[in-house]
């Protein structure tokens, strides 16, 4: 079996108006990704996705070129089921062989953002095909899952103060979820604001509803002390990017200094940048993306980081379907989980582009049964929502 074709596509799928939300990101009026179709010789497609960007926030014209236009010719003609190898390939680029007999990482000067996306994409698709292949679905091939549901978290809570119980308690009824998670940060201005928010939420929800917040980066160091001095009498369970990825002394400063987990590495690359957070002691929760970090491959890594330095581990998965569902199989598979992030956010990169139901009930998700990634997905939907540059 080996490799025939590559072809991605920037899909924006439109919002309704009623079901955009407003974050510091803006308004959320489109959800975008890059999918990316992989198809052998002997007929068998595997799917993936790249990220750059949360939702609409950004354009996946340039990831969507390169994917089609030096990634996916390199390879062409590859065994699909090199996995390991094509992803240090694509990461080690013109020494790929050098570093492959040394055996240590030789990578070219981009080996992140883009390329690491890129890489992303091609190695959940390839993860697909080779379950595909085999008649198993992905978590097998990753040694077996540890349930066959597992418990998720509702991800959202823009509402302001006096409608955010409101919000968060709706999101508890509509799956039965026990834990959910609100944004906090820039779109509200000082900590104080926040901080209203959350004791409102805490007042709606009770004791035995676990709340998240999440600062999508946007806390100075300073504040995000003031801000978890704030709730420290809410019981949060994670402080959630509170301060820019860049500043890992500084997450770990914050990690230090107030009892609430921290968490983080929904921007990060590669498990050279989760192996610097956690020698830094800057998180309690490692959350990568499997669109964005490295693809499967590299979320199961991070994962065995993890569990090495008694961490956990909480996939970013705000995503449209390929990286969703890959990661619920790296949920499912990895010592390091604990629950699976579930967007209450409208997602139709989700729920519009594959036939199957994706829903959580009494406040867990079905882990998939089918070959592969176990979704089906719409090519026409794809093809009629794909950008065109």
């Amino acid at each position: 079996m080996r490799i025939s074709s590559v072809h991605a596509w920037w899909v924006q799928i439109p919002i309704k108006t009623a079901e955009q939300h407003i974050s510091d990101f803006g308004r959320m009026k489109t959800f975008d990704a890059a999918i990316l179709k992989i198809e052998t010789d002997d007929g068998i497609v595997g799917w993936g996705e790249g990220k750059n960007a949360a939702g609409s926030a950004g354009h996946y014209g340039s990831l969507v070129h390169l994917l089609n236009n030096e990634i996916g010719p390199k390879i062409i003609g590859r065994d699909p089921a090199d996995i390991t190898f094509i992803w240090e390939d694509l990461y080690n680029g013109v020494r790929s062989r050098k570093a492959a007999m040394a055996g240590h990482a030789m990578p070219e000067l981009a080996r992140r953002g883009l390329t690491v996306a890129a890489i992303s994409a091609v190695d959940i698709a390839l993860w697909d095909i080779l379950g595909k292949s085999r008649g198993e679905p992905v978590w097998k091939l990753l040694g077996g899952r540890k349930s066959d549901r597992l418990p998720a978290y509702a991800s959202g809570g823009w509402a302001k103060e006096d409608k955010i119980g409101e919000q968060l308690l709706a999101y508890v009824e509509d799956g039965g979820f026990r834990a959910v998670k609100m944004r906090v940060g820039a779109m509200d201005g000082p900590p104080h604001v926040s901080a209203a928010r959350v004791k409102a939420a805490r007042a709606a929800l009770g004791p035995d509803i676990a709340i998240m917040v999440d600062a999508h980066g946007t806390y100075t160091v300073s504040d995000a002390k003031r801000f978890a001095h704030q709730v420290a009498d809410c019981d949060l369970a994670w402080f959630e990017e509170p301060i820019i990825a860049d500043d890992k002394p500084g997450i770990a400063d914050l990690r230090s200094a107030t009892h609430i987990p921290i968490a983080t590495g929904e921007g990060e690359a590669t498990r050279y940048a989760f192996r610097d957070i956690v020698v830094r002691r800057a998180a309690d929760i490692l959350q990568p993306d499997p669109a964005f970090c490295g693809g499967i491959s590299e979320a199961m890594r991070i994962g065995s980081l993890a569990s090495a330095f008694n961490l956990r581990l909480a996939p970013h998965l705000w995503a449209g379907a390929p990286c969703f569902f890959a990661g619920l199989h790296i949920c499912a598979a990895s010592p390091a989980s604990f629950t699976v992030e579930y967007s209450l956010g409208a997602n139709p990169m989700i729920h519009d582009i594959v036939q199957e139901d994706v829903k959580v009930e009494d406040g867990n998700i079905a882990i998939p049964e089918a070959p592969g990634l176990g979704l089906t997905m719409n090519e026409d939907m794809i093809k009629a929502h794909a950008v065109t540059e």
